[in-house]
């Protein structure tokens, strides 16, 4: 799977659910009337929300699909449902993030995220888990109105950074997500056990791929240099 591959010079991160962890978001639910139990549905049916809005030519921020699809899922007024949107800005790391990314630090290998989330999100659970200084620069696709998994989201981050598609890559706790910088010709690391317990079979293998953040970056590391 790793053939013809070497040791990125960027690594981005997804940010929703890979980095943060969004049980913040279900306990607004609960607050809001409605159940933490229904923040899967509610997640999920935001991201075919965008999906099939990228697939015919519409776009829409990621906040606009979340709160749509909260109604949808539990019925809750506007006003509710925007409260539980804001609930994104209170995420905090999941425990593996900074060893991982200390890690690539002291490799010296650079650290961007990369998400088609509302801008703040990165920056604020960043802040609150003391790993700003980790990070080169927090990058959302909503800067040119593209979601994830389209390829010129993946694309221009590389751009952005200054480095050829086969130079970064990208990890992820979705499959989606790896199957899409994939094919915009970006090293791909999956990491199990947040939402995902194992890859989508259907898709196309990430190159490298572990249970944690940590074991994939390593996996990352031990490439062949360029």
């Amino acid at each position: 799977m790793t053939a013809g591959r070497t040791r990125p010079d960027v690594v981005a991160f997804d940010v929703n659910e890979t980095l943060l962890d969004i049980a913040p978001v279900g306990a607004a639910l609960t607050e809001q009337g409605s159940s933490a139990d229904q923040l899967p549905a509610v997640f999920s049916r935001a991201l075919l929300t965008g999906f099939a809005g990228a697939a015919v030519g519409a776009w829409f921020p990621f906040r606009a699909a979340f709160e749509a699809s909260v109604a949808q899922v539990t019925g809750l007024p506007s006003d509710a449902c925007s409260r539980v949107a804001d609930a994104f800005m209170e995420l905090s790391p999941h425990p593996d993030v900074e060893p991982a990314f200390r890690r690539l630090t002291d490799a010296g290998v650079r650290i961007v995220t990369l998400s088609h989330g509302s801008p703040g999100v990165a920056e604020a659970g960043l802040t609150r888990g003391g790993l700003t200084a980790l990070v080169e620069r927090t990058l959302t696709s909503e800067s040119i109105r593209a979601w994830k998994p389209g390829r010129e989201a993946y694309l221009w981050a590389a751009g952005v950074c200054g480095v050829a598609p086969e130079q970064m890559a990208m990890v992820a706790a979705h499959s989606w997500d790896v199957l899409g910088a994939g094919r915009a010709g970006l090293t791909t690391g999956f990491t199990s056990g947040r939402s995902e317990q194992v890859f989508a079979e259907v898709y196309d293998p990430p190159h490298v791929q572990g249970s944690s953040l940590v074991e994939v970056v390593e996996a990352l590391l031990a490439l062949p240099p360029a």
